[in-house]
């Protein structure tokens, strides 16, 4: 899981490495030497676990930046971990391509909550994010699209990109939002805001020769 995890940051371009280790009771040392942006724990790490690093980053560097990512999504544990100061809590099911994503918004200081079964943080936690903050610009796009109706075509024909990049797309949207096909995404859209209101498709210009 380390390598992997390190091999999809690092694929991203703008994220550089600079300590890695998967025993937790050298995380402290690591941080304190090259003093990180963002740090990312793994929930359960031999030794020393990742909410009691956690605590110790805290204790001595309050204003750090730290991410958990972890397999479990106990709604106990994702608490504990935002209750303890963790940015944010990522599920390790998170596509790889979206996990450097996700460190960038916290960098930024936009908070990014990737499990889905917690619903609703405790009182200490930070804001939580809408699952929008997932979607790139071009898929916000399409799928506002499809709000209006427009086929893949028609899309592909409004936006000047092929067919097979419309699908392309549908395709990442469908995963990132948990569902199977237009109409699911249409409903997860609706229902969860991310379309606040259907675009006005626009009118065509009229000439008088």
């Amino acid at each position: 899981m380390l390598h992997a995890v390190r091999d999809a940051l690092l694929k991203s371009g703008d994220i550089d490495i600079v300590g890695l280790t998967h025993l937790g009771e050298e995380v402290v040392a690591l941080v304190e030497e090259h003093a990180p942006d963002v740090v990312l724990l793994d929930g359960h790490m031999p030794g020393v676990d990742g909410l009691t690093c956690l605590k110790e980053i805290k204790l001595r560097w309050p204003e750090m930046r730290v991410v958990m990512l972890s397999a479990s999504e106990n709604p106990k544990e994702i608490g504990d971990a935002l209750a303890a100061g963790a940015s944010a809590y990522i599920g390790k099911r998170i596509s790889p391509q979206d996990l450097a994503s996700a460190l960038r918004q916290v960098v930024a200081g936009v908070v990014h909550h990737r499990s889905s079964h917690y619903e609703e943080p405790v009182a200490a936690a930070p804001a939580v994010v809408p699952e929008s903050a997932l979607l790139t610009p071009r898929e916000q796009t399409i799928l506002e699209e499809m709000a209006l109706g427009h086929s893949t075509k028609v899309i592909s024909r409004d936006l000047w990109i092929t067919e097979k990049t419309v699908k392309f797309h549908l395709t990442n949207i469908y995963r990132k939002l948990d569902v199977h096909n237009r109409t699911g995404a249409m409903r997860h859209a609706f229902e969860h805001n991310l379309i606040p209101s259907v675009p006005e498709p626009a009118a065509p210009a009229v000439v008088n020769l």
